[in-house]
């Protein structure tokens, strides 16, 4: 039985997260934090895997914690930077990392195929859709997804505006050129929908999360594998074979 601790417990995910621990016989739940709560309590507790879905200045510290005292960490808070992983791949030596801009399985696949699709197309804008509590734009996901875009092309046709009537209309300028539109609007989770083009034909590759219940499956997934997998994953395909 594999020991879990986590961060973020009084949050909608963090709570979602209890939930499925508590009801998997496979793991147990030994430690359940809110955001800023005295982190020995999982040493304490003796987690062997913490779960954090705070928020990113927070989740810094959590998992430097983590890493210092030799516990995987399963992470689901966005809006680290490159600065934030080399640190984290310091650090994480004696226990590893999972950081998932996603942890919905459709979404991973929708990152995968939109991978698979980018050489094919000329031009590509990605439309990220999240609720108002959501703090960060672009989302992490939204993110990810234009890296690994623009890894798989780099022939993009440059945008052909020349004047916004009002500023930001075309959205953020991601990886490899690649716009990025974010929504904040009540009633929505999260969802996304990439669109690409080229001579006479477009292709939408769209996911949507109607329930925060959609996530918990690759959490599970990432809560088990984690001590297998060395040093620091980013983006939960790695554990999925893809």
């Amino acid at each position: 039985m594999i020991r879990v601790g986590v961060v973020g417990a009084a949050g909608r995910m963090g709570q979602q997260v209890c939930r499925t621990v508590e009801a998997d016989p496979a793991l147990e739940l030994v430690a359940a934090l809110d955001e800023g709560d005295d982190l020995t309590a999982l040493v304490e507790a003796q987690a062997e895997v913490a779960v954090d879905f705070t928020v990113v200045d927070a989740a810094r510290q959590t998992l430097m914690f983590l890493a210092q005292h030799g516990i995987h960490a399963v992470v689901g808070t966005t809006g680290f930077d490159d600065r934030d992983l080399d640190r984290f791949r310091q650090a994480f030596t004696s226990s590893n990392a999972l950081i998932a801009p996603n942890f919905a399985i459709g979404a991973v696949l929708m990152i995968r195929m939109a991978e698979l699709a980018a050489p094919h197309f000329e031009t590509a804008e990605i439309i990220e859709f999240h609720h108002p509590g959501k703090v960060d734009a672009p989302s992490g996901t939204a993110t990810h997804t234009a890296e690994r875009m623009a890894a798989a092309s780099s022939e993009w046709t440059p945008d052909p505006t020349v004047h916004e009537v009002l500023p930001g209309a075309r959205g953020g300028v991601g990886p490899g050129t690649i716009r990025v539109h974010a929504v904040r609007m009540a009633g929505v989770v999260a969802n996304q929908e990439i669109i690409l083009g080229t001579t006479g034909q477009t292709l939408t590759i769209r996911h949507d999360t109607v329930d925060r219940s959609s996530f918990m499956p690759g959490v599970v997934v990432g809560i088990k594998q984690v001590q297998q997998v060395a040093g620091v994953t980013v983006g939960l395909d790695a554990y999925l074979g893809l």
